[in-house]
């Protein structure tokens, strides 16, 4: 498959270089809280193919804020109240029950889900400790040459701990 996508099973991304007639999308990606304000937290602009499916995108957010992957994650349009979302895109691991109207984030691809510019969807991630991420489509353009992705474009902010601070229990 052309590009590259991140294995759930790895602990890393594969890169590689990407046919130039792919699309690369990029996103800024910004941590948020439980009810979607962004001003003042950190936030990573990603570069990933548009033929990557939604856990390879998972992956990449994760990757870029130095967590672990390991948890259940789904993708939503309500930004404030995920449980009322109309479009949901959630991975299946048993561990919540699926909601009827869901999609199964492994088999969708990223270029099937932000298929307009600008838009918006709410990443959720570890549905225990509910970490929210707003992500952003900013544009789609060609692949540059030479470059493997997915790729951090830029970091901005130091990203909390994912399990709290050293000590603390």
């Amino acid at each position: 498959m052309p590009g590259t996508c991140f294995s759930q099973k790895e602990k890393t991304m594969k890169k590689r270089k990407t046919e130039e007639r792919a699309e690369i999308y990029l996103f800024k990606v910004t941590l948020s809280d439980w009810y979607g304000r962004v001003r003042g937290m950190p936030y990573r602009i990603l570069a990933i193919p548009g033929e990557c499916t939604l856990p390879a995108l998972a992956g990449s957010i994760i990757n870029a804020f130095d967590f672990d992957f390991d948890h259940a994650f789904g993708f939503y349009d309500n930004i404030k109240s995920w449980t009322d979302s109309v479009e949901r895109y959630e991975s299946s691991t048993g561990i919540i029950e699926e909601l009827q109207d869901s999609r199964n984030a492994g088999r969708t691809k990223v270029n099937e889900v932000f298929d307009e510019p600008k838009k918006k969807l709410l990443f959720l991630y570890d549905y225990g400790d509910e970490w929210h991420f707003v992500v952003q489509l900013k544009e789609t353009r060609a692949p540059e040459k030479d470059t493997k992705y997915p790729q951090i474009v830029e970091s901005v902010g130091k990203a909390p701990p994912q399990y709290g601070e050293e000590g603390e229990e």
